[in-house]
């Protein structure tokens, strides 16, 4: 428990900013899982959900809840995952070797 008034004040603030960040940062993750998933069925649907969880990314290093490198790290993972996925199914669509068949 706090000594003193100036003590309890920090604690109250510490709680709010604490629950404002854990909410920020669970919509982050919230929006990330859903391009994610979304990949994994539909690609268009995975690019078109990209700029809503770029989006909850900058709001989130915005707000203080991640660093700015974090959310520029999350951001370019996101984007290196889908060109991935999106260059692996293009690769299972076409043949390895055209002479091949």
């Amino acid at each position: 428990m706090a000594t003193t008034r100036s003590a309890a004040k920090r604690l109250r603030q510490s709680i709010k900013r604490h629950l404002a960040n854990q909410a920020a940062k669970s919509a982050m993750k919230t929006a990330i899982r859903k391009c994610q998933r979304a990949a994994q069925q539909d690609l268009a649907e995975a690019w078109r959900l990209l700029p809503l969880a770029q989006k909850a990314i900058d709001k989130a290093a915005k707000r203080g809840a991640i660093h700015p490198n974090q959310a520029a790290r999350r951001k370019s993972r996101l984007v290196a995952y889908l060109k991935r996925l999106e260059s692996a199914r293009t690769a299972e669509a076409t043949p390895a070797h055209p002479a091949a068949s």
